[in-house]
């Protein structure tokens, strides 16, 4: 079986440098940290209103990327502000994902079989650029088709309802699950690389792991807060730990940290 790829999250190194409107912490600083403690590459979302990330900091995480030769993943809206910036700073790959002023988070996926006939343009600009294409999505198969036929490269599913379903003992829980285990086995039977994440933790990260589909989790807030009480380092080496036996044996219990 193939292996598991980690992309680290660090919007929310910004967030707690922000709220002081200080230098520190230095986002750039727990990316270099991250990819030197199991991260194989680097996710960090341009916010149409800049509430975490910055523009230098995205620009400082791409002269990362390319001295150490490690992927940055740049999630952002589909507008043409944001397409101008990533195809000035040339990130390996963006994640297209909708957005709205007032959420607190991303909230479900983007709508590409609505969106077809905007996405197509764009996705074809951005990858003639030689930048892949990731579309964040709900596990849907209308879904994971338009995105075939926008020209995607690689979905990535949302697994946030699932793990929320989980923590809250609900019962639709094990549906949420199959519908992730379908999607994953339709988006790589057509042709797309197959990356999940949103609201991952430890104790649902192995059954999405161990999918032979998924080529990449992108894990971010939870690995940020569990570092307040046991340091980044720790953190995204014991999510490593539990990603890497999921996918070997197929386990999903808890590695002793």
């Amino acid at each position: 079986m193939t292996s598991l790829r980690l992309g680290v999250n660090i919007d929310h190194v910004a967030t707690i440098r922000n709220a002081r409107g200080e230098g520190y912490p230095d986002p750039v600083r727990a990316a270099e940290l991250a990819l030197g403690c199991g991260a194989d590459g680097i996710t960090a979302h341009l916010r149409e209103d800049r509430r975490h990330i910055s523009d230098h900091d995205i620009a400082q995480l791409a002269e990362l990327s390319r001295r150490r030769g490690s992927p940055l993943n740049l999630e952002m809206a589909m507008t043409p502000e944001m397409e101008a910036k990533a195809l000035t700073c040339r990130p390996h790959a963006v994640c297209l994902v909708p957005e709205r002023r007032e959420e607190v988070t991303t909230e479900g996926g983007l709508d590409v079989a609505g969106q077809q006939d905007r996405l197509a343009p764009a996705v074809s600009r951005l990858r003639a650029a030689g930048i892949r294409v990731s579309l964040f999505i709900e596990p849907d198969l209308r879904q994971i088709e338009a995105s075939r036929l926008v020209g995607a490269d690689v979905v990535e599913l949302h697994t946030g309802a699932w793990c929320l379903a989980v923590r809250e003992r609900k019962v639709e829980a094990e549906a949420r699950f199959q519908a992730l285990k379908s999607a994953a086995f339709e988006a790589s039977g057509r042709g797309l690389e197959v990356h999940a994440g949103h609201g991952l933790d430890y104790d649902t990260v192995g059954r999405i792991a161990a999918l032979p589909e998924i080529a990449e989790l992108n894990i971010g807030h939870f690995l940020i807060g569990e570092a307040i009480f046991v340091g980044l380092g720790h953190s995204i080496g014991r999510m490593r730990k539990l990603m890497d036996q999921a996918r070997s044996t197929g386990a999903t219990s808890e590695v002793a940290a």
